[in-house]
């Protein structure tokens, strides 16, 4: 079957309001050709209109305020037969995904499941899915840096459905021939990172507290590190991966590097204080990211510091983020603990 009339390739974004998702909106425009479309689905759920407000002003975006699910049995005709579909839907959070396990199967899996039952159905065969896993599907990972063989152990609910999610991607991608490529994310942080009302993300949590003038708050000794990776490096990802030849493999997306919390202190400037060290969180997160570096030619370009520093310089998106405290964060905490001590 022909393309619509009129356009040339047509590009899906699942989660297209979201942090990841509307820095790949900027990405992708700049590629696009005139006659190309680009399909943003979200419902706003954790994303934001303002995050692609001038965005969807260019005729050649159209944008469905929907569930993921509805939206494909709504816009049929409209979403037909694209080129490229990227994944990023979802619901992420720790905490939320221990107390409303069933919300995260629905969103994580179900919808998933929905998006490549569309994909089959499709008269012409789609050129890439790009799924937006998670590192979290390694637990504590004993290798560091972690490959992608690496051991899988979630730990909670929300790794646990986005390795389902995974799993589905993959499986409908080998018995289905839909050519699909899975990216791991570790720690992507950058302008517009999702601040909802749950206690999640450290960049969110600790604007809010400089822009409140309180102290940072930093779990145990703040020795523990993250790969902390550039979210317009993250969005590249997905746009490289769209336009390889390759297909169905999993990669590490990662800074090729790792900081601690105390060091994100030391470069943001502020007092902090003490948390009690939570369970369930590895000392360390740290992707080897020799393969994605090696098949797909992508490499992070924005080094920590120049990251903070835009993270920085961007403060006043933060200013309507949930101020939390000590005691605030030890009672959104409770169940975490309590689902995670011991294991």
């Amino acid at each position: 079957m022909t393309h619509m009339k009129g356009i040339n390739m047509k590009y899906i974004i699942t989660g297209g309001a979201g942090f990841i998702g509307s820095h790949l909106v900027e990405l992708i425009l700049s590629k696009l050709n005139s006659n190309d479309m680009l399909y943003l689905i979200d419902n706003l759920s954790t994303g934001h209109r303002r995050n692609i407000s001038k965005y969807i002003q260019d005729s050649r975006v159209y944008f469905i305020e929907s569930s993921l699910g509805n939206a494909l049995d709504n816009h049929q005709n409209e979403l037909a037969n694209p080129d490229y579909i990227y994944h990023l839907a979802g619901i992420a959070d720790i905490v939320p995904s221990i107390e409303n396990p069933k919300e995260y199967f629905k969103a994580n899996v179900e919808e998933t499941i929905s998006l490549l039952e569309f994909i089959r159905a499709q008269e012409r065969p789609i050129k890439k899915l790009v799924y937006a896993a998670s590192s979290s599907c390694y637990g504590i990972p004993v290798d560091v840096p972690t490959p992608e063989n690496a051991a899988i152990d979630p730990k909670y609910p929300y790794a646990l459905t986005k390795r389902m999610g995974e799993e589905l991607v993959l499986h409908w991608a080998s018995l289905y021939d839909i050519p699909a490529i899975s990216l791991r994310l570790f720690n992507v942080y950058g302008p517009r990172s999702q601040t909802n009302g749950t206690y999640g993300a450290v960049f969110g949590v600790f604007m809010a507290q400089i822009l409140a003038n309180k102290p940072l708050t930093i779990v145990g000794d703040g020795t523990q590190s993250r790969d902390f990776t550039f979210v317009t490096d993250v969005a590249n990802a997905f746009w490289c991966a769209s336009q390889s030849e390759i297909t169905n493999e999993v990669f590490n997306i990662g800074s090729g590097n790792h900081y601690s919390i105390n060091k994100l202190a030391e470069l943001l400037n502020h007092p902090s204080c003490p948390l009690p060290k939570r369970p369930g969180e590895p000392d360390q997160t740290f992707a080897d990211i020799s393969k994605v570096t090696g098949m797909l030619q992508w490499k992070p370009q924005v080094s920590f510091e120049e990251g903070v520093k835009i993270v920085k310089e961007n403060i006043h998106l933060y200013k309507d983020a949930p101020l939390w405290d000590v005691e605030s964060i030890e009672k959104e905490t409770k169940s975490w603990f309590k689902a995670l001590s011991d294991k």
